[in-house]
């Protein structure tokens, strides 16, 4: 399989400055000066809280798996996993490879959603923060893989001015060096962003690697309670899960039945 991560991030390059066009850093800087004033709950604190620890996924389809769940209620699926017990919300915004959108978000933060939401995407530019508090977010993932350390450092001071946590995913231990840089979460991907394969091992061999005090999110791959009882005993605070729940016809009844069991 190519190299899907690069793809991902040449197109990403083409669609902020699409984005760009049709609403100026200006406009959209003003935008979320006018009418975001709310501080957004904290994911680092939501999981430190939590009983599950879960961040549970609104994710409609992949680049490797295609469709999951095309036809899903976008608008109730992120109250339905508040509802289960969720301690807080990821929302796919991608919409090529991921079948996302800054509705859903948008959508869930008028309906009240109190848990945080994180802002799942590929972000490589600043403009791409101003839309993630646009919409409501609390958390914008960062993906060490796609951005040098000092891009990175750049835009995780960004999004503190914006008051965005982060969440600032790794794969390798070749990434660790990113950890010095003030993450409020540290994530460790168990997929391969190249390949698309996952391997939940990969959380353990760099967790024992990671700053003792990290607050630690283990992510992808996490099909079965028993892992996250593995994980929790490794360190992990939080473990992001998507495809496991929206794979079935009605996520937020997956998500409780999962909590029910662990």
């Amino acid at each position: 399989m190519a190299d899907i991560l690069e793809e991902i991030i040449n197109y990403k390059k083409r669609e902020v400055e699409q984005f760009k066009k049709e609403c100026s850093p200006t406009v959209i800087h003003i935008q979320v000066e006018n009418f975001v004033t709310k501080t957004p709950p904290s994911l680092k604190e939501a999981l430190l809280a939590s009983d599950t620890g879960i961040i549970a996924e609104l994710k409609r389809m992949s680049p490797s798996k295609g469709w999951i769940n095309k036809d899903c209620n976008t608008a109730q699926i992120p109250i339905d996993y508040e509802n289960a017990g969720a301690a807080a919300v990821s929302i796919l915004t991608d919409r090529k490879f991921f079948g996302g959108s800054h509705a859903f978000m948008t959508t869930a933060m008028k309906r009240g959603i109190h848990v945080p939401m994180l802002y799942k995407n590929f972000v490589i530019d600043e403009y791409q923060l101003f839309q993630a508090r646009r919409c409501g977010a609390a958390a914008v993932l960062l993906i060490a893989a796609c951005l040098t350390k000092e891009q990175c450092r750049s835009l995780i001071s960004a999004a503190h001015s914006l008051k965005l946590e982060v969440l600032l995913e790794l794969h390798s231990e070749s990434e660790l060096e990113y950890c010095d840089l003030d993450a409020d979460v540290i994530g460790i991907n168990n997929r391969n962003l190249g390949t698309f394969t996952t391997d939940i091992e990969n959380s353990f061999r760099l967790a024992e690697q990671l700053p003792a005090d990290a607050v630690k999110v283990s992510e992808s791959g996490i099909a079965k309670p028993e892992s996250i009882r593995r994980l929790r005993q490794a360190g992990f605070k939080g473990f992001l899960i998507g495809e496991t729940f929206m794979s079935t016809e009605n996520p937020g009844q997956a998500l409780k039945q999962f909590i029910a069991r662990l």
